[in-house]
């Protein structure tokens, strides 16, 4: 995008070239083909260049092109890239309350967690977590589920030394409260890793198991919400402070809950055809009430340890699970 001066009489003599529009860099993780390239970062950066009309260019760069999914906080700071969407819990113990919306149980939709995510942000009670950055919008995924190669898993002493990929080390002690082993890794190398037999299974929501080809590897899934991964899209500060007026106003603009429920419902959308299709091709095992009830009590173990965990650290921990499951109400109550 070109925005020319237009000068009259002697200066238009003068004047030979035009200012180009500031160019930001967007950098995430999943591939060029993905849902979540084109409808939670190629449309939020069409939408941004419209409402700035010609003072920004957004080149959206996908699948670790700019940086490994662990560094993409890192890379945000550093102005490596200038906004990133990445993570929290891929730098362990740097977004301590932010990962209280990892815990099990506390919502059954991205829409709704995601609404609960931005509103726990909104409120002020994150912003220590954040302060070296500038937050566009923060989100969560739909439930995430056990999904193994072939060793069906419909108990709890099925999961006794399994191998399992868990995406962050808050989801690691659930696996351990259930009796598995668990081993971390960004999402992307989970391929790998259950192809050379290093994990016996992995953690990821549904449309993941799409996202990453990892059915071609899965022959079981069950189904147990163990998780949901905390996820942020941020931007160098110093890069949003040198912004003209009208920039920061469109990026403004394109900030906050209407993006964090659309890469939540986003996550919700895409789920729900995973999984249909997962019913008809492969082995959905569904948990007697039973187990299912002996499975929600190690996750509450789980959940009630690191609440502990971050009370004793002088964080307000009690506090802040208690805000995140009013939210979750209010959020169902909106959106539903």
């Amino acid at each position: 995008m070109l925005r020319t001066l237009v000068a009259s009489g002697a200066l238009a003599l003068a004047m030979t070239a035009g200012a180009q529009a500031e160019t930001l860099r967007y950098a995430h993780f999943m591939s060029a083909n993905s849902w979540q390239n084109q409808t939670i970062f190629e449309d939020w950066a069409a939408a941004v260049e419209e409402a700035a009309g010609e003072e920004l260019d957004v080149q959206v760069f996908p699948a670790q092109t700019l940086g490994k999914a662990p560094a993409g906080y890192d890379n945000a700071m550093m102005g490596i890239a200038d906004i990133a969407w990445t993570v929290q819990g891929y730098t362990a113990g740097r977004f301590p309350l932010s990962q209280i919306m990892e815990l099990p149980g506390l919502f059954d939709t991205g829409a709704v967690g995601s609404c609960a995510f931005q509103k726990l942000y909104d409120s002020g009670a994150l912003d220590a977590e954040y302060d070296e950055t500038h937050v566009l919008f923060v989100h969560t995924h739909d439930p995430g589920h056990l999904h193994t190669g072939d060793k069906p898993v419909s108990t709890l002493a099925d999961m006794k030394g399994l191998k399992l990929r868990r995406p962050t080390q808050v989801v690691g002690t659930l696996l351990e409260n259930l009796g598995a082993e668990p081993v971390g890794m960004p999402a992307p190398n989970t391929y790998e890793a259950l192809q050379r037999g290093a994990i016996d299974g992995y953690m990821l929501p549904w449309e993941s198991v799409e996202s990453f080809r990892l059915a071609e590897l899965s022959n079981y899934h069950t189904e147990f919400g163990f998780y949901a991964l905390a996820f942020v899209a941020t931007m160098n500060k110093a890069k949003y402070e040198s912004l003209s007026p009208e920039a920061k106003a469109a990026i403004d603009a394109n900030s906050g809950m209407e993006w964090a429920v659309t890469a939540g419902r986003g996550y919700d959308e895409a789920g729900a055809k995973v999984l249909a299709e997962l019913r008809e091709t492969s082995n959905v095992i569904e948990l007697s009430d039973e187990e299912r009830a002996i499975w929600n009590e190690a996750a509450q173990s789980a959940s009630d340890a690191y609440i502990a965990e971050l009370d004793g650290m002088g964080l307000p921990g009690t506090e802040t699970y208690a805000a995140v499951q009013g939210y979750v109400s209010e959020c169902e109550a909106e959106l539903n």
